[in-house]
């Protein structure tokens, strides 16, 4: 049976049919929590959202505090409160820290928290996979802090730039604790995007359709698909810095034919995006919260949905923004200059809708209210500033001074820290049903936005005067004292404010949960009465403002009425729906808590970590512990089905699980890939830029493979994709001769992969390659070496793929291992091929 003949009528709900004794009680048992240290193991969005938040704060409070260092160091001209060498440590860490360890995260940790409420799910596809990716940032983050307490922080700035942050100029270890943590940290953040792009476009409550859907919504997945193309490119370019660093491969000495250019664009096609990947969640919290408070539907929902997704199509033709004094041509430098006045366009698309949307209705001027005002003020100002630094003539005489500090400030702090202390004053009571203290709320926002414009507004000024970035003191007699002292008097009032809000923030959070009540009669199903299982049934959405367009809603979905009242199978469960129109599709099982995410993350920080103390042996341990976890908690997760449908309303039933394109984790493993072929895109593009900046290509002293290598090892590659097709079409149950014969397909398919690796790095090694003599061999190694990651991957996938089915477990109703084992020997092999050809016809390019 289709799962199209088993999609119920358009709203065949609510039930008027008295649910049966004990169902909710059994849905309590299912979602229930671990009790005391061993809550720590829990995976439910609830509470790794309530860690993950936690967490991000606490490193905003470490960076704030680094700032408040720095501005006391900065007060008075002269100061020796740091020595130069501290300072310049600190800087680095602030930046890194704000930029790496908050922003990104507390967007990604607020989503966790709320949307499964907001999209009416019972938690997020892939829980243990959350859970990974917050510890690998919680573990890994607290490590690399802790740098700064024996001397051995990164002292190259947050964007590193080379060749000052190579073996020559900074020939400690803290450059290393730089490129392999942070490069640690945004696979984190990458695992964290491909849970909440998946949980987005297939988890949404039955009629929720992609126009009904919450703006936050949009924006997270507009941010997560901008992740999955962005970050990749960080995590190439701290690779390429590693290597260099570690071996010798000259990627940015330009003595040896590399450019320091390079990381640059790497970074900066990262870096650009990122402001936005920050800003766009805070806009969609911003546009959740006006029209609540102003108690009117949304000015301009569609077009504030076509503006998030402008912002983020726009935003990746503004990497070289940054890089308007790097001597980029005219030509370059008039496309991105224009581009950066193009964004502002449907920037300002929200910006007019949220004030129209003010107007249109009745506010009151409570703490949230207040800080949105105050974003409105502060981000339009960034935004302005932002115009200005847009124009190449203006950006010569601006870039690298306090001018260009303070924009930062006013675009960050405005477009994502106001935003964020609203939601924190709006979305409290959905944490233990308590509001914020309103009075101190008052107080909170009257500290932080006065002492915000008196730190950072002055700042303009003093870089128009003259006043360079990243400098630890300066004379008297410039002119700059007044207004550096007025600076630190206001990021002083600032940290007050914030100090305040902490304070509120725990005492109202240890009062006894109660029942939120909806207190600011919200029409957004986060506000539905919930538990640890969410709501007690999925609801059938029918309007964009659902608690407004059926006031009655909660009432019903409380009762039981709509989707999925209680658990199938007594486990943890939500529904599957198309990504489209919202049709219920499948019943999904999700897994429940357990230790093994939080092994696998500590142990790829162990790695990682201890790979830069050069602790080879106890690092590769770490890795072993790292996949064993990831096995373990993997081999339970594709299990058969107790039953092949099950019935989720009254008189409706719908299959359980999927396989195939229908099944949630063969798109993850899409999106994975894409974030691969990203980062392999990323060492392409190193390449072509390094035989662009020689005079002859190949160099002197290098050579290519023969042409027949390349050959024999796309056919090889090519065998391997056909023998591991002939496997996904031999999967019967029932039937162990087709089982001994997959297993035999997957072992050929692997052997074949391995040996198109061979003849790759066989024909490489009889042209001598040499990756230390030259930046363009480098580039190649680069290439082999990604491919060998890869090959190893695959290897590791099909002996996982044999072992589950020599075990049984691996059947036609039970097969996303060997689907999505398939789809990582397509990708192999495309990228070999594609790395052979790039590489041949490169220099013939060239030429």
């Amino acid at each position: 049976m289709t799962a199209a003949a088993l999609t119920p009528p358009p709203s065949p709900l609510p039930s008027r049919l008295p649910r049966p004794d004990g169902e909710r009680e059994a849905l309590e048992r299912a979602w229930r929590a671990p009790a005391g240290w061993r809550r720590l193991s829990a995976v439910n969005n609830t509470h790794i959202g309530a860690f993950y938040i936690a967490t991000a704060m606490l490193f905003f409070i470490l960076a704030g505090i680094l700032g408040l260092v720095m501005r006391t160091q900065l007060a008075v001209p002269g100061n020796d409160l740091l020595a130069p060498g501290t300072y310049t440590q600190v800087f680095t860490m602030h930046g890194t820290v704000m930029m790496f360890l908050f922003a990104v995260p507390i967007v990604e940790a607020v989503a966790v928290y709320l949307l499964p409420g907001m999209l009416g799910a019972r938690d997020l596809p892939f829980p243990r996979l959350s859970a990974y990716a917050f510890w690998a940032y919680a573990i890994g983050g607290v490590a690399f802090f802790c740098t700064l307490f024996f001397g051995e922080a990164p002292d190259g700035g947050w964007f590193m730039y080379p060749p000052l942050t190579g073996k020559e100029f900074s020939p400690g270890r803290g450059a290393d604790w730089w490129l392999l943590g942070i490069g640690f940290i945004e696979i984190s953040a990458i695992a964290g995007a491909i849970e909440l792009i998946i949980g987005i476009l297939f988890t949404r409550a039955p009629g929720m359709t992609l126009m009904r859907m919450p703006v936050f919504a949009w924006a997270m997945l507009v941010s997560a698909l901008m992740i999955v193309i962005a970050f990749p490119a960080v995590i190439a370019a701290t690779t390429l810095l590693e290597l260099e660093r570690a071996f010798d491969w000259p990627f940015f000495i330009a003595g040896r034919g590399g450019d320091p250019l390079l990381w640059q664009h790497l970074f900066w096609f990262f870096g650009h995006p990122e402001v936005y990947i920050i800003f766009l969640p805070a806009a969609g919290m911003v546009s959740m919260m006006i029209s609540t408070l102003a108690a009117t539907p949304l000015v301009a929902y569609r077009g504030i949905v076509a503006a998030l997704v402008g912002v983020g199509v726009v935003s990746f033709a503004l990497w070289a923004h940054h890089m308007f004094t790097a001597g980029l041509g005219n030509m370059s430098m008039v496309i991105v200059s224009a581009a950066s006045f193009i964004v502002a366009i449907p920037s300002g698309v929200q910006v007019f809708a949220w004030i129209a949307t003010f107007w249109r209705g009745t506010v009151r001027l409570d703490a949230p209210t207040l800080f949105l005002l105050g974003f409105h003020f502060v981000f339009v100002l960034g935004g302005l500033t932002g115009v200005m630094v847009a124009v190449p003539p203006f950006d010569w005489q601006a870039h690298d001074s306090y001018f260009i500090v303070a924009h930062l400030h006013y675009v960050l702090i405005g477009g994502m820290v106001f935003p964020l202390f609203a939601g924190f004053y709006y979305w409290a009571p959905a944490f233990n049903g308590h509001r914020l203290s309103e009075r101190c709320g008052r107080w909170v926002f009257g500290l932080m936005f006065t002492g915000f414009n008196l730190a950072f507004f002055p700042m303009h000024l003093t870089g128009l005067l003259g006043m360079p970035r990243r400098v630890y003191t300066y004379p008297a007699d410039l002119g700059w004292n007044g207004l550096n002292l007025t600076s630190t008097i206001g990021a002083f009032a600032f940290a007050a404010g914030v100090l305040l809000f902490l304070i509120d923030a725990v005492c109202r959070l240890r009062l006894p949960a109660r029942d939120h009540g909806n207190p600011w009669s919200a029409a957004t199903l986060e506000w539905l009465p919930a538990r640890d299982y969410g709501v007690r049934s999925i609801p059938q959405i029918t309007a964009l403002d659902p608690q407004w367009a059926d006031p009655s809603l909660a009432r019903q979905v409380e009762a039981g009425a709509h989707w999925l009242p209680g658990t199938a199978f007594g486990g943890r469960e939500t529904l599957v729906t198309s990504v489209v129109a919202a049709r219920p599709l499948h019943l999904l099982r999700l897994p429940t808590d357990g230790w093994s995410p939080v092994f696998a993350a500590a142990g790829t920080a162990g790695f990682f970590l201890l790979l830069t103390l050069t602790w080879t042996w106890p690092a590769f341990a770490c890795g072993l512990i790292a996949i064993g976890a990831v096995l373990h908690w993997l081999w339970g997760s594709d299990r058969p089905p107790p039953a092949p449908t099950v019935e989720v309303a009254d008189g409706v039933r719908l299959p359980v699980g999927a396989v195939g394109r229908a099944s949630h984790s063969w798109w993850a493993v899409i999106v994975l890939i894409a974030v691969d072929m990203t980062i392999f895109a990323s060492f392409l593009f190193a390449h072509l830029h390094v035989s662009m900046a020689t005079e002859i290509c190949p160099p002197p002293g290098a050579a290519l493979p023969a042409p027949g290598w390349t050959s024999m090892s796309a056919l090889w590659a090519a065998a391997a994709v056909l023998l591991i097709r002939a496997a996904t079409r031999s999967l019967h149950a029932g039937e162990p001769r087709r089982q001994r014969g997959l297993r035999a397909q997957v072992a050929l398919a692997m052997a074949c992969q391995a040996a198109a690796f061979g003849l790759d790095l066989g024909g490489h090694l009889r042209a001598r390659l040499d990756p230390t003599a030259q930046a363009w061999s480098a580039t190649i190694g680069a290439l082999l070496g990604y491919q060998a990651f890869h090959v190893a991957v695959v290897l590791l996938m099909g002996g996982y793929v044999i072992a589950r089915s020599c075990s049984g477990r691996l059947r036609p109703d039970a097969r996303a291992t060997l689907d999505n084992t398939a789809l990582m020997f397509w990708c192999v092999a495309a990228q070999g091929l594609i790395a052979a050809s790039f590489v041949h016809l490169v220099p013939r390019w060239m030429g």
